[in-house]
């Protein structure tokens, strides 16, 4: 039981909209008391593994003492502060580590609040560059089917247009230019005849198109859709030939979450506007960045405006800045890519899973096991079945996946696997 009063489930039944379920029928939700290390804990008792990170973000697992002082020692001198005209060190030693771990090329650091944000400010970036040169006919992104960029509005824009759960909005959204989704499996071979789609589309529309985004390597929440480096080089490539910016959507990847620091290393290649997030404070606090290089920094200073036409009321929070950067330093504390390594091992334990007839597919990259089954998923009665487990997972869609903390045992990452086969054996999805 929490140090609070017991949760009043049928006051958040009636007034707590959660994300992604009906006012009607509502998804079942638990009351958690606390947190520890790979542990949930539930009101009623339950110890649950963790699969999700708290959607890919608690990397560290929960309540590490480094990230808790981080946080506890900063808000002793000071919890936040407007960022227009001020400055402070927990932000200018944050974007000293943010220069110097992400590619090269990349500069210069905007810090905003949400992954959802950073993507808007990376889409006011490339937009704001081109009219900057005096380019009016640039107003649009190209994309790839499959991706998912954010909640918000321009973000909304740029998601799969049909098979995503922003559909709905098709009218009252900015229309781009959308390109099918990567085929090639990052195991597989090259497809050369998507890569020269890929360039007819450049052809036929560069002259309209601002910048590219996608989601490096793995598109994630739009159908974990895994994909060959060498889409992502030729983009790069098609990119520098055509003129057009490369913005590379890390929010859910960066990290070490794919097995690289940063997806784009799988390709050798570098954004020209990148979009991080989630894991970048371990989870603790919502933080982003768009990074960006000196010259799209700089011809957006010379244009008209003279200025990012950008501001958050949090921008630079530091009690953020001061936890990222603690969080920063324990992931090569704690030599994140053997981490990463051992679960991707010990993730191999899904395979059992593809013997089944209900099972279409399944991937392992990184700390990132995906299982996907032949029909959608009841979400409600998963989940039941994975407490009884003591196992926490959310699927979404036909796909079961999980990616857990770094911190996950191997004898965790098991039951997790373990559990997701016998949720298909039993039928119980």
């Amino acid at each position: 039981m929490s140090k609070n009063n017991t949760i009043d489930l049928d006051f958040d039944k009636k007034h707590i909209w959660h994300p992604y379920t009906s006012m009607i029928d509502p998804l079942p939700v638990y009351p958690v008391s606390h947190t520890d290390g790979a542990y949930l804990y539930l009101e009623s008792g339950e110890q649950l593994i963790d699969g999700m990170a708290s959607w890919w973000s608690a990397i560290h697992g929960y309540n590490h003492p480094k990230l808790v002082n981080a946080i506890t020692e900063q808000a002793t001198t000071m919890s936040h502060i407007m960022f227009g005209s001020i400055t402070h060190a927990p932000a200018i030693t944050l974007c000293k580590k943010l220069v110097e771990i992400t590619p090269a090329p990349l500069q210069k650091v905007f810090l905003a609040d949400s992954g959802s944000v950073s993507v808007e400010v990376a889409i006011k970036m490339a937009l704001q560059y081109w009219l900057s040169q005096g380019q009016h006919t640039k107003s649009k992104l190209m994309t790839a089917k499959k991706g998912y960029h954010g909640d918000t509005f321009a973000a909304m824009s740029v998601c799969d247009p049909v098979n995503s759960m922003h559909s709905m909005y098709q009218g009252f959204l900015p229309e781009h230019i959308f390109v099918p989704a990567p085929s090639a499996s990052i195991a597989g071979d090259v497809n050369q005849q998507e890569l020269l789609e890929l360039e007819l589309t450049f052809k036929q529309h560069h002259h309209e198109v601002a910048a590219f985004i996608i989601e490096p390597i793995v598109q994630n929440a739009g159908g974990m859709n895994f994909y060959h480096p060498a889409y992502l080089a030729k983009l790069r490539a098609l990119c520098d030939e055509y003129n057009v910016l490369l913005i590379l959507d890390e929010i859910a990847t960066g990290f070490g979450r794919t097995g690289k620091l940063f997806a784009s290393e799988h390709a050798n290649i570098s954004p020209d506007i990148l979009c991080i997030g989630k894991a970048l404070t371990g989870g603790m606090m919502t933080l982003s960045a768009t990074l960006t290089t000196d010259n799209i920094a700089l011809g957006i200073s010379k244009g008209s405006a003279g200025v990012l036409m950008h501001g958050p009321t949090f921008m630079g929070n530091p009690l953020a800045c001061a936890v990222a950067s603690a969080s920063i330093e324990l992931l090569f504390e704690n030599d994140w890519q053997a981490q990463v390594t051992r679960i991707s091992k010990a993730m191999q334990a899904l395979t059992q899973c593809i013997q089944l007839d209900e099972v279409q597919d399944v991937r392992i990259l990184g700390a990132i096991g995906v299982v996907e089954v032949n029909r959608t998923i009841d979400v409600a009665k998963i989940q039941k079945f994975f407490i009884s487990q003591g196992l926490w997972i959310r699927p979404f869609g036909k796909l079961i996946y999980i990616m857990p903390p770094y911190i996950t045992s191997d004898q965790h990452i098991t039951a997790l696997c373990n559990g997701i086969y016998a949720a298909i054996v039993q039928q119980q999805y």
